[in-house]
C-alpha cells in the first residue's frame, strides 16, 4: 500500500505540472470583449429646456445706504391742532439803561397836535377798515356788538361741533334774538348751504328746548316752534331762510361757532 501510494506521487506531479503549462499557454476563449480605442470628441448637444426653480436662498447681506434724494416741495399745510396749554410766565428781564434827558418843554403847540391827531384818526380809520376786511372777506367772521361768528365747512356730528367749538375758545352759535338769527341766516345763504348745526337741542317735555349753555328757550313759538318731540332728531340746525328744525344728532353736517368778544379774544379765537 505503501509503495503504491509513493509510486502515484511522482505522476500527480507530472499531471500538475503540464496543466499549469497548458493554461499557460493556452488561449481559453471566453464572451468578454475587450475595449476598444478612444474615439474622437462628439459635438456639442442642442441646449435642454429650462429646468424647474430651486428653493430660495438665504437672504444676502444688507446693502450699502443709497444717496439722499432731492429735497421734494414743501406740502400743503395742515389742520391747525388744538390749542395747547399756556406756558409758564418767563423770569423778568433786566432794566434797560435810561434814556437821555429830553429838551426842556415849550408853550403848548395845539396846532401842532391837532395835525398829530387828525393823522392818527385817518390811520385808526384804515387799520379798522383793513381789519375788517380781513375779518369779513378772507376770514370770512360775521360779528355782531359783542360777539364773532365763524361757518366751520367740516361736517362733524352734533357732539363732534360742540367739541370743536370749544377747542377754537368758543361755543356752538345760539342766536337769542332775531337780529342774531338774520345775520347767521344771511351768513348761511352766502356760503350757499342749506343749513347748519346751532347750539340748541330738544330736552325734557317740561323743558321743552335747551341752548348750549344749559339755558332753556322761554319762547320758542317766537321761532315757529312747535311741539319739542316731532321725531324727527334731538338736535336744532338753522336754515338758510332763518327757520330753525329738528335734525338727528349723529348726521354730520356744517355748523356756526360763536366768540364772546373780550380783551382775550384774539389770543382764544383759533381759525
Amino acid at each position: 500500500m505503501d509503495v503504491q501510494t509513493f509510486s502515484r506521487k511522482p505522476f500527480l506531479f507530472l499531471f500538475l505540472c503540464n496543466l499549469y503549462l497548458y493554461c499557460t499557454t493556452t488561449e481559453i476563449c471566453s464572451n468578454s470583449i475587450l475595449p476598444g480605442s478612444k474615439g474622437d470628441p462628439g459635438g456639442v448637444g442642442a441646449d435642454g429646456e429650462e429646468g424647474r426653480m430651486g428653493k430660495t436662498g438665504p437672504p444676502g447681506q444688507r446693502g450699502l445706504t443709497g444717496e439722499y434724494g432731492e429735497k421734494g416741495e414743501m406740502g400743503q399745510m395742515g389742520k391747525m391742532g388744538p390749542r395747547g396749554t399756556r406756558g409758564d410766565k418767563g423770569q423778568q428781564g433786566v432794566d434797560g439803561l435810561p434814556g437821555l434827558k429830553g429838551k426842556p418843554g415849550t408853550t403848548c403847540d395845539c396846532g401842532r397836535y391837532k395835525k398829530v391827531v387828525r393823522q392818527m384818526d385817518i390811520n385808526i380809520s384804515k387799520l379798522r377798515n383793513a381789519v375788517r376786511f380781513l375779518k369779513n372777506v378772507v376770514l370770512g367772521i360775521r360779528e355782531t356788538e359783542n360777539k364773532f361768528y365763524l361757518l366751520v365747512t367740516e361736517a362733524r356730528r352734533y357732539e363732534d361741533s360742540l367739541l370743536n367749538c370749544k377747542l377754537r375758545g368758543g361755543s356752538l352759535a345760539m342766536p337769542r334774538s332775531t337780529e342774531t338769527n338774520t345775520l347767521l341766516a344771511n351768513y348761511i345763504r352766502e356760503a350757499d348751504l342749506t343749513h347748519v348745526f346751532i347750539g340748541l337741542q330738544v330736552g325734557v317735555t317740561e323743558v321743552g328746548y335747551m341752548y348750549a349753555d344749559g339755558k332753556p328757550l322761554l319762547n320758542p313759538t317766537v321761532w315757529a316752534l312747535q311741539g319739542s318731540h316731532s321725531g324727527k332728531g334731538g338736535c336744532m340746525q338753522l336754515g338758510s331762510t332763518g327757520g330753525w328744525s329738528q335734525v338727528d344728532c349723529g348726521a354730520a353736517q356744517y355748523y356756526i361757532c360763536e366768540f364772546v368778544k373780550n380783551k382775550n379774544t384774539s389770543a382764544t379765537l383759533v381759525l
